[in-house]
């Protein structure tokens, strides 16, 4: 054999055990996603074709029926609206207000270390126990939020009873829970901006707006890019809050597609219309990603 056939064998065997040794490191993690989310996906994908309630040995498949009976029901036009509502008013009110926050804490204020504390704080409790609490401060009679209002004079509404108002409690709740989230991450991208670029800026004759337009906002643009793509398929998921406060109620007025799933699949016992529903959800929050990397994150600066 050869110098040259040597150091071809060599090499050969060096890509084999390179190649064992990635899939020996992926391997663990393959599997897990195939258990826990590629096979799952596929299963609901065949639920959402059958006629079946969970107990009976007999499933019977129909196809795309399923599919027909959810999107024609006018309840799932007014879940999609919700869930639309819900996410843009949310995510929108939850950036701005922790990027306003985030500046003013990024001064050097006295207990600013304390006022950060307290804002994330909402951020890792249970959201059930925080409905339970917001319940009470909704109450029309005796809540907190009664109390305060009629000090103005002003009549409390019934909050988690009116069709008119209840969307706007669970916004009020959801917002505050995640708005210390967001002050946090903001606050993390500060600190990562060139304090150089200020000082160049000014020089140049930029005012506060001037450099909040030029070097913070281009600087916190990675930070903008994530809390929006994570923020919006968070709103997706947010059930918790919903179960304990509304229902979806009143008169479908706080239903929304994650809790619209679970009354199909777990209270209604109707997998086909589930799955129907899931795989919506899975679409929805496919496309927005898709459309956000597509279209928002060319303007991202990452240098």
């Amino acid at each position: 054999m050869s110098a040259l056939q040597v150091s071809r064998a060599r090499v050969s065997a060096r890509v084999w055990r390179e190649r064992l040794l990635f899939l020996l490191l992926i391997g663990p993690n393959m599997l897990l996603l195939a258990a826990f989310t590629f096979w799952p996906m596929i299963y609901n994908a065949y639920l959402s074709t059958i006629s079946w309630n969970f107990l009976s040995p007999i499933r019977r498949f129909v196809g795309l029926r399923n599919y027909e009976t959810v999107l024609t029901n006018e309840i799932f036009r007014t879940v999609l609206i919700n869930t639309a509502v819900f996410t843009v008013v949310s995510v929108a009110a939850t950036m701005a207000l922790g990027l306003g926050l985030a500046l003013l804490l990024n001064q050097p204020l006295r207990w600013r270390d304390g006022a950060r504390a307290v804002l994330f704080t909402p951020t890792v409790l249970s959201g059930a126990a925080i409905a339970i609490v917001w319940i009470y401060i909704f109450d029309p009679r005796f809540g907190l939020l009664a109390q305060i209002l009629g000090w103005f004079g002003i009549l409390s509404p019934n909050w988690l009873a009116d069709p008119n108002w209840a969307m706007t409690a669970l916004l009020i709740v959801y917002i505050w829970k995640n708005t210390g989230y967001a002050v946090v991450i903001y606050l993390a991208g500060l600190q990562t901006i060139d304090r150089t670029l200020y000082e160049a800026v000014r020089i140049d004759g930029a005012g506060p707006w001037g450099q909040f337009w030029h070097v913070t906002l281009p600087g916190l643009s990675p930070i903008i890019f994530f809390l929006l793509v994570t923020s919006v398929l968070a709103c997706f998921q947010a059930f918790d809050i919903i179960r304990v406060m509304t229902d979806g109620g009143p008169v479908n007025a706080t239903n929304m597609l994650v809790y619209h799933l679970y009354e199909r699949g777990f209270i209604q016992s109707q997998a086909g219309p589930a799955g129907v529903v899931a795989m919506v959800m899975f679409a929805l929050m496919l496309i927005l990603t898709v459309l956000q990397l597509r279209f928002i994150e060319r303007r991202v600066h990452y240098s």
